[in-house]
C-alpha cells in the first residue's frame, strides 16, 4: 500500500534533485516549510542531493554570490519580506523559488514586478505538500484552532477564508496522491446548528480548487488503472460520541490515559534499564520508525499485551544463552526483570520497556479507576443496545452510581454526562444541574453540556416538549459481535468506519452523502463494488494482493474539526479488510480530554482564545535589511571545495553567521517579531495559552506551527501576479531556465507516478 508519508517525502527530494542536477546549491527554508521537511525528510538525505549547506531565511546568513540557491518557503507575508530582501542584498548567485503551497496573486505581483528578482531568479514552482502526513494513511494539518474557528459563533467572519485554506489543503493531499477524486460530502438530517453548512461549502471549495489544478496542469491526474478516488468531507458534527467514549485499542488508550508528549514528534516519557545501574528517566519517540508501535496500535489491549509477551517469549526461544532458562515470560513484570539482564540489545530493551510501561500503566489506569464499569454504561449509551443487543435498562441509575463513586475522576464523570445527554437526545437544564451536583462538578461545566448544541446535539428541552424521533445515521447492529466481555466493552463502532463500509459496498446514501458533482450513471458505485478495477485489463488470477490494492479505488476522508484515533483506526480496518487504500485528513488529533477543552472554549469570549489571526502579524527580522554584514571570501574551486561545505554543513548544519558578533541595527529597520504564544494540544499542560519560553534560533522548532496555512486565501476575484486573471487559482509550474536564458524542461511532476 501506498503511504503518504513516502509520497511527500518523494516529492520534496525529487524537486531538490530536478533542480540540482548535480551542482552544488545552498538550500533556504523558513520555520513553516523545515517543519513540514523535517517532518518526513532527514537533513542527511536532503544534504546528499547536492545541497552544500541549508540555511534559514529568518536567521542572519552571509552572502554567497557565488552559488545558486534553492528556496522552500511558505506563502506568508513575512517570508515574501524576508525574500525580497535577499533579492535585493543578491544574497546568492541565482535563485529557484519552491513554494509548499500556493502564493497569494498580490505577493506574486510583487515578486513578478521586481527588477532584482527578475535579474536573479531561474526557476519559479509550487509544491502542494501544506501538510504532515503522520502516519502511512494518516494526515494532519497541526492546526488545533481549525475548531474553534470553524465552530465558535464569534469567528462566523474567519470561516470562509479558513475554508479556503482548508480546500488548498486538501488539493495538496490529492495532488501528492495522484488523485483527481469524485467529491462527497455530509449533508445532515433536519439540522438546527449554524455550521451544518459546512461540510456543504468546505466541499464546493475543494472542487474548485481540484478544477482549478487540473485545467492549469495538463498532466494532472497521472495516468493509472485506478478507477478514480472519492473524496469525502466530513465534520465532527457527524460523530459527536467517538471523541468521548473510553476506546481500549492500544494508541487511542495511550493517548487517552497517558501523558503522551506531542510537539513535532510524539513522545513518552519512560524509565529504561530499571533496575540496572544504568537506569534512567527517557523520553522515547513513539511513530512509524517503531515497528513494534507500527504493528500493536490498533490491537486491543488485551491482544496488544499477548502479543508483546508471545514476541518476547519467542526471543528468548532464539537467544536461550542470553536468559535465565528457570525464568518463566508470562507476566509483564516478569518480562521486565528479565529485559534488564539483556545488556547485548540495547535497542531491542528500550523498545520493548517503553510499551510494556505503557501497556501496564494503562492497565493500572483501566483498574484502579473503574474503567471497566464506566465503559459498560457507555457502550450502553452509545450503541443504545446493551451486551445482550437489547435496550438497556435502568441507565440513570447506573450513571448516578458512577457520579457518586469517588474512585471515578471528574473527567470521566462529564464524559460520562455528555454521553447520557446525546444518548436521550437532551434533558432538562434542572437534571443537568442534578447530574453536575452528583458528579461534584463544578456548576460552569454545564456550559460544557450545553455547547455541544453549535455541533449539533440536542441538549436541554423542556419538561412538555414532545419527544422527537431521531433516525439513526447508520442502522444499528443487532446482532452479537463480541465473543467475550473484553470485547463487549468495544462494541460502539465510530460512524466513520459504517461509512466507509457503505462507500466501500457502493451503498453510501446520495441524499445523506450527496456529490458535488451528480456522477451521470452509476459506474462510481459499480466501480467500488467491483473487486478489480474496471480499466484493468489483466484477468483476476494473475494478480497478487499488492497489484489489488494498486488497482483498487482509494477512499480520502477530511474530517473537519480534528479526528480521533478510533477514526484512525478504522480507516486502517477498511483497508485491510477491502483491500484498497483508506487516507484519513484532518486539521489535528483529538483526544478526549482535549476535545472536552475545545468544546468548553465554544462559550469563552474570543479574545481568550488567542487565535493567531488576532495576534500581531510577524514581521521580517531586521537584521534582513542591514546593509554591512561581510562577503565571504570565494570557495576553492572545483568539487573539492564542495564536499568540504557539505562535510562542514552536516558538522553544523545552521546558517553561517557574521563573525565578530551580532550586526548593529539600521535605523528604518522593522523590529523583529516576537514568540507566538504556543495552543499546546496536551491536556496535561495546566496553561495551554502561555506564552512559551524563548528559545535561541538554531534550536528545533518545538512549538506546533498554528497558522491555518500560512499565507493570506486566496480571494475568488483574485488574479496572478503577471495580471493574467486566473482568478487566484493554481498557477501552472514554470519551467527552469539556464542563465543564458535557454529553457531547461523539468521531469513532470508525477511522470514516474503509478
Amino acid at each position: 500500500m501506498v503511504s503518504a508519508i513516502q509520497e511527500q517525502r518523494d516529492i520534496i527530494l525529487d524537486t531538490i534533485k530536478s533542480i540540482t542536477r548535480g551542482d552544488w546549491k545552498v538550500l533556504v527554508i523558513d520555520e513553516s516549510s523545515k517543519k513540514i521537511i523535517d517532518n518526513v525528510v532527514k537533513e542527511d538525505d536532503i544534504l546528499n542531493e547536492n545541497i552544500a549547506n541549508i540555511e534559514r531565511i529568518e536567521e542572519k546568513r552571509e552572502r554567497n554570490p557565488d552559488m545558486d540557491a534553492i528556496y522552500i518557503l511558505s506563502p506568508q507575508l513575512h517570508i515574501v519580506d524576508c525574500l525580497m530582501a535577499d533579492f535585493e542584498r543578491r544574497r546568492y548567485r541565482k535563485t529557484f523559488l519552491v513554494w509548499t503551497a500556493l502564493l497569494d496573486p498580490q505577493m506574486r505581483r510583487r515578486i513578478d514586478t521586481s527588477r532584482q528578482a527578475k535579474e536573479q531568479l531561474a526557476g519559479f514552482e509550487t509544491l502542494s505538500i501544506d501538510y504532515f502526513p503522520r502516519e502511512s494513511h494518516l494526515i494532519t494539518f497541526k492546526d488545533p484552532w481549525s475548531f474553534p474557528i470553524l465552530y465558535h459563533p464569534a469567528c462566523n467572519n474567519l470561516v470562509r477564508d479558513h475554508m479556503q485554506i482548508l480546500a488548498q489543503k486538501i488539493t495538496g493531499i490529492c495532488v501528492s496522491l495522484g488523485e483527481y477524486p469524485k467529491v462527497r460530502y455530509y449533508r445532515p438530517r433536519n439540522p438546527t446548528h449554524e455550521a451544518s453548512v459546512l461540510c456543504g461549502h468546505l466541499a464546493r471549495f475543494v472542487q474548485e480548487e481540484l478544477d482549478a489544478y487540473a485545467q492549469w496542469n495538463q498532466n494532472f491526474p497521472p495516468p493509472t488503472s485506478r478507477p478514480p478516488g472519492v473524496l469525502v468531507i466530513t465534520d465532527r458534527s457527524m460523530d459527536l460520541v467517538a471523541p468521548v467514549i473510553h476506546e481500549f485499542t492500544y494508541q487511542a488508550m495511550a493517548h487517552d490515559l497517558l501523558p503522551i508528549k506531542e510537539t513535532d514528534k510524539v513522545y513518552y516519557k519512560t524509565v529504561v534499564n530499571e533496575g540496572g545501574a544504568d537506569q534512567q528517566e527517557k523520553e522515547m519517540e513513539i511513530g512509524e520508525k517503531d515497528k513494534i508501535w507500527v504493528e500493536n496500535r490498533h490491537r486491543h489491549m488485551k491482544d496488544t499485551i499477548e502479543k508483546l509477551m508471545s514476541d518476547f517469549q519467542k526471543f528468548i526461544d532464539e537467544n536461550p544463552h542470553f536468559t535465565n532458562s528457570e525464568q518463566d515470560a508470562t507476566s509483564l513484570n516478569a518480562i521486565k526483570d528479565m529485559l534488564a539482564g539483556l545488556p547485548q540489545f540495547q535497542e531491542l530493551k528500550e523498545a520493548y520497556s517503553l510499551h510494556l510501561n505503557m501497556a501496564q500503566e494503562c492497565m493500572n489506569i483501566f483498574q484502579h479507576h473503574k474503567l471497566p464499569d464506566i465503559a459498560s454504561v457507555e457502550q450502553s449509551l452509545a450503541t443504545g443496545l446493551d451486551e445482550d443487543f437489547r435496550k438497556p435498562k435502568n441507565l440513570a441509575d447506573q450513571i448516578v452510581r458512577l457520579l457518586d463513586d469517588e474512585s471515578i475522576g471528574p473527567s470521566d464523570r462529564l464524559r460520562l454526562i455528555m454521553l447520557y445527554i446525546i444518548f436521550r437526545d437532551g434533558i432538562i437544564m434542572e437534571d443537568i444541574q442534578r447530574l453536575l451536583a452528583h458528579a461534584s462538578l463544578p456548576p460552569q461545566d454545564a456550559e460544557v453540556l450545553t455547547n455541544l448544541e453549535l455541533l449539533g446535539a440536542h441538549t436541554t428541552k423542556l419538561l412538555k416538549d414532545p419527544k422527537r424521533t431521531t433516525q439513526s445515521l447508520f442502522p444499528a447492529k443487532t446482532a452479537p459481535t463480541a465473543q467475550s466481555e473484553e470485547y463487549a466493552l468495544s462494541r460502539f463502532e465510530p460512524m466513520l468506519k459504517l461509512m466507509l463500509e457503505d462507500i466501500a459496498k457502493g451503498a453510501l446514501d446520495q441524499t445523506t452523502f450527496p456529490y458535488v458533482k451528480p456522477p451521470l450513471d452509476n459506474s462510481e458505485e459499480l466501480a467500488a463494488q467491483s473487486q478489480a478495477s474496471l480499466r484493468s485489463a489483466k484477468p483476476t488470477w494473475a494478480k497478487n494482493r499488492t497489484s489489488t490494492v494498486e488497482n483498487r479505488q482509494r477512499i480520502i476522508v477530511f474530517m473537519a474539526g480534528g479526528a480521533t484515533y478510533s477514526e484512525s483506526r478504522a480507516c486502517y480496518e477498511i483497508s485491510q479488510s477491502r483491500s484498497r487504500d483508506v487516507f484519513l485528513a484532518t486539521s489535528h488529533m483529538l483526544t478526549p480530554a482535549f476535545y472536552v477543552r475545545q468544546v468548553s472554549d465554544l462559550s469563552k469570549d474570543r479574545r481568550r482564545l488567542d487565535l493567531p489571526m488576532d495576534r500581531p502579524k510577524p514581521k521580517a527580522p531586521a537584521h534582513l535589511f542591514e546593509r554591512n554584514d561581510p562577503r565571504p571570501a570565494p570557495p576553492p574551486a572545483g568539487l573539492g571545495s564542495a564536499r568540504m561545505g557539505l562535510s562542514q554543513s552536516k558538522l553544523n548544519p545552521g546558517v553561517g553567521f557574521p563573525k565578530g558578533g551580532a550586526l548593529p541595527k539600521s535605523p528604518g529597520a522593522p523590529s523583529p517579531p516576537g514568540k507566538s504564544p504556543s495552543y499546546n494540544p496536551s491536556p496535561y499542560n495546566p496553561n495551554p495559552y502561555a506564552t512559551p519560553q524563548p528559545v535561541p534560533p538554531t534550536a528545533g522548532l518545538a512549538a506546533l506551527n498554528m497558522s491555518s496555512g500560512g499565507g493570506r486565501p486566496i480571494t475568488p476575484n483574485g488574479t496572478n501576479g503577471d495580471g493574467s486573471g486566473s482568478k487566484g487559482k493554481l498557477e501552472k509550474k514554470n519551467k527552469y531556465a539556464k542563465d543564458d536564458g535557454v529553457e531547461k524542461k523539468k521531469r513532470g511532476f508525477f511522470g514516474s507516478k503509478k
